[in-house]
């Protein structure tokens, strides 16, 4: 499998500073989106240091030779490094008055051969393309969603919900944090979307199916993601981070040769 990832971010049309991070390693398959919270520029704090550190200690592991054959070595490492940048996020905003309670939600993927391991943290978002069809494949970790849950609300009065930037989990915010993690087969073709909640929240799920599918570049459809999340209002930072998977037909072809086909 072959991967090609684009990644743009924007301050969107009311915050004064944009508190998202975003990065990837093209060569190890590893992508990070987080979006930070907190008074002053504290969320940029946490969302830089949660996304530079898993940058840094993800990508080491990930080149190492061995290390990506094994979904659960790469759980372990993954909590273990979440963890890790937690307590860093926790240990800043204890002593440093101005970044008091910061946090920060945290969407991290690594592509590897035909699979998908993911994991996420708060409301922060993966969906995925497939067929032409939109499916979110991460369940946002918020008091809007538990409440869908428990079927208090609909998911279409979701969308309306006072309650809907209210998070449960979060990097930095208290002395251990679970990240939820789950593996998923990825098929030639398909395209996957991570995103903060400032697209989420403004653009609508059909929305976002219809620019996915239509034509044009990656990096072209990241900017139409982020325009239309303008349109509505841009209340917030804006990130979209985009991975298409397709055959590689090159090592398909050396293939065919070997089999005499």
């Amino acid at each position: 499998m072959m991967y090609e990832i684009c990644a743009q971010t924007d301050q969107g049309l009311v915050r004064k500073n944009n508190e998202d991070a975003v990065a990837f390693d093209p060569k190890t398959g590893l992508c990070l989106l987080a979006d930070g919270m907190g008074g002053y520029n504290a969320g940029e704090v946490a969302s830089s240091m949660a996304v530079a550190f898993l940058h840094q200690a993800l990508s080491q592991w990930l080149s190492q030779p061995g290390n990506q054959t094994s979904g659960r070595e790469l759980r372990r490492t993954m909590e273990a490094c979440v963890n890790q940048v937690n307590h860093s996020i926790l240990s800043a905003a204890s002593s440093n008055p101005d970044q008091a309670g910061m946090g920060t939600t945290l969407v991290a993927g690594v592509f590897l051969q035909a699979r998908l391991v993911l994991g996420h943290i708060g409301d922060s978002r993966c969906y995925r393309l497939r067929a032409r069809a939109l499916e979110q494949i991460t369940k946002d970790h918020s008091l809007r969603q538990e409440q869908v849950d428990a079927g208090l609300m609909t998911a279409e009065q979701a969308l309306t919900s006072p309650h809907r930037n209210l998070i449960t989990r979060a990097l930095g915010v208290e002395d251990t944090v679970l990240v939820e993690i789950n593996e998923h087969r990825v098929e030639p073709g398909d395209l996957y979307l991570m995103c903060s909640d400032g697209l989420s929240d403004m653009v609508l799920d059909p929305v976002i199916e219809a620019i996915l599918n239509a034509p044009g570049t990656l990096r072209q459809k990241a900017s139409t993601l982020i325009r239309v999340a303008n349109d509505s209002g841009g209340w917030d930072n804006i990130t979209v981070l985009l991975v298409q998977a397709a055959q590689d037909e090159s090592r398909r072809g050396l293939l065919s040769r070997m089999l005499g086909k």
